[in-house]
């Protein structure tokens, strides 16, 4: 099978890499050879192998019948939306890894590889190299899906992890994680939650079969939270993580990335540094956890090479994912309910029993001329209601009472 690479960036030569590496043992298990006759990209690559089939013109990939799967790793949506969907009108099989693309237009590159009776699969756009879209269309199908709750975004799992760990401040560790390259030079993508809330809208969308717009999704990033919180966090057993979370609530859904306080009682507690990991509870399965590399060449290369070896194994038919264009109403999210962890300072001790009623005190050692506590649990209107009476330090939502 003759497969065409769309950017040559770190994971389209991952693809490559592997794709090359590992021929024998893919050959092995498929029956069939998987070989790569094209790779675009716009720059040339002086004495790499790949210029041997290196190509400028995304014409020469369209319009190549002998090309019967097509990898885009460019990212982004612009071109990248308008070649997949090409790709996929003249009948090859999709496979990206493109986060953005597949939030936004999936149900209808979806829809359009169903009519054509051919395959789009975007394993990698979601946690790299941890399974988790593939369980969701075939494997967890019998369950209705109550909640799906995640470590999405290894950047600021890193840097929770340091502040935690090493007591630094915020600025002090998000330049450390850029000059490891864990962080970009601009991070508002990963700080700010938006990278988590985009793959956030591909698990729901999947998970309830309508389109979950990103837009809609309640998202606060990290860049608020101080040494100071995590202190008061160690004394209360916790750990501070931005998780993604998706659940269903009676008739409503609720989708949100924000920073949560979580304890040892919740499965997400021990993922730390630059690890992923996604927790899907069921009607009937229960919980199922899924761990590992959310990023990197390699893992996330590994992930879309499966999706290529699919498409063989699946030539000639259209695997179902149940994800329609019908948009899915995400409830607004001040009805959404939680306990909040509150710091304000001393003096504003008696305002803050009096709005917010007996409350559980928190006392950190190395934090003076603060009190801190954890609410009942409120909804979020509630919470800013009374909020606006009092001046408030900082407040972190909390996965325990």
């Amino acid at each position: 099978m003759k497969v065409a690479v769309l950017g040559y960036g770190t994971v389209g030569s991952g693809v490559v890499e592997i794709i090359n590496r590992n021929r024998a043992e893919i050959t092995k298990r498929t029956g069939e050879e998987i070989e790569v006759k094209y790779v675009l990209d716009l720059r040339d690559f002086p004495g790499d192998a790949v210029e041997k089939v290196l190509v400028h013109d995304f014409a020469i990939v369209a319009n190549d019948p002998e090309v019967e799967t097509v990898v885009e790793t460019m990212g982004g949506v612009k071109p990248a939306y308008e070649f997949v969907k090409e790709c996929l009108l003249k009948g090859k099989n999709v496979c990206t890894s493109n986060k953005e693309l597949v939030a936004k237009h999936g149900a209808e590159l979806i829809a359009i590889a169903k009519e054509k009776n051919i395959n789009f699969f975007f394993e990698a756009s979601v946690g790299g190299g941890i399974p988790i879209i593939r369980p969701l269309i075939q494997s967890i199908t019998a369950d209705e899906i109550l909640e799906i709750q995640g470590i999405l975004n290894g950047t600021t799992n890193y840097i929770l992890t340091k502040m935690e760990r090493e007591g630094l401040g915020f600025d002090e560790v998000l330049k450390e994680a850029q000059a490891k390259g864990f962080a970009e030079r601009n991070p508002d993508a990963d700080i700010k939650g938006y990278d988590a809330g985009r793959k956030l809208a591909i698990l729901t969308s999947l998970a309830y079969g309508k389109q979950v717009d990103f837009e809609d999704i309640e998202m606060e990033g990290i860049e608020n939270i101080t040494s100071k919180d995590f202190e008061y966090a160690k004394a209360l057993g916790a750990k501070i993580k931005l998780l993604a979370s998706s659940k269903k609530v009676n008739d409503k859904y609720y989708a949100s990335v924000l920073p949560r306080m979580v304890n040892e009682d919740n499965q997400l507690f021990s993922v730390n540094y630059v690890l992923n990991s996604i927790l899907v509870k069921g009607n009937v399965l229960g919980d199922v956890m899924f761990y590992g590399s959310g990023a990197g060449k390699l893992p996330t290369a590994s992930a879309v090479v499966s999706d290529v070896v699919d498409t063989l194994v699946n030539r000639g038919r259209n695997i179902k994912i149940n994800w329609s264009s019908e948009k899915l109403e995400i409830s607004k999210p001040e009805g959404a309910v939680y306990n909040f962890f509150v710091r304000v300072a001393e003096d504003n001790k008696s305002k803050a029993k009096e709005l917010f009623g007996e409350v559980r005190e928190v006392k950190a050692a190395l934090v003076e001329n603060e009190y801190a506590f954890i609410t009942d649990a409120i909804t979020e209107a509630e919470f800013k209601k009374k909020a606006e009476k009092i001046e408030i330090i900082s407040r972190i939502r909390t996965e325990f009472k």
